[in-house]
């Protein structure tokens, strides 16, 4: 690959970065990321020397492999963090989806009540006191 398509893809890396970010399509969080991971792309393509030092710094014969290796570092730790946010974001919809079946039966409960002329408060089962050993609510 010549220096110069790996830095025409770099910059469009780059390109596709800021312009999803400012779409509002990726966030702050993750733009850093890959605008630090572009840049330094960059740089590379720039100074393809730096990876032959870095590779004789860390000991690595290829410098590819080094290249190689920090990429699947990379994209495991991205990997593992994707994860921990869908963990996040599923405990959230569940708890949201809980709170959205309480909601939607006390308006269903409403709407009946209103229906019937019964008194909203009316409404509980006795079974769900009698269920937890409290008392009867008076009515």
């Amino acid at each position: 690959m010549s220096v110069a398509f790996s830095i025409v893809i770099s910059i469009g890396m780059v390109l596709a970065v800021l312009i999803m970010l400012r779409a509002g399509k990726l966030r702050e969080k993750y733009a850093i990321l890959w605008l630090v991971v572009g840049g330094l792309t960059i740089v590379l393509g720039f100074f393809p020397s730096l990876l032959d030092w870095a590779a004789g710094l860390a000991g690595v014969r290829v410098p590819a492999n080094l290249l190689f290796a920090l990429s699947i570092v990379l994209l495991v730790g991205v990997g593992l963090h994707v994860s921990r946010e869908l963990t996040i974001l599923e405990d959230e919809t569940r708890t949201l989806a809980e709170e959205l079946a309480i909601l939607r039966n006390a308006v269903e409960r409403l709407e009946s009540s209103r229906q019937e002329n019964v008194p909203f408060e009316q409404t509980e089962n006795v079974n769900d006191y009698q269920a937890k050993g409290l008392k009867t609510p008076k009515r």
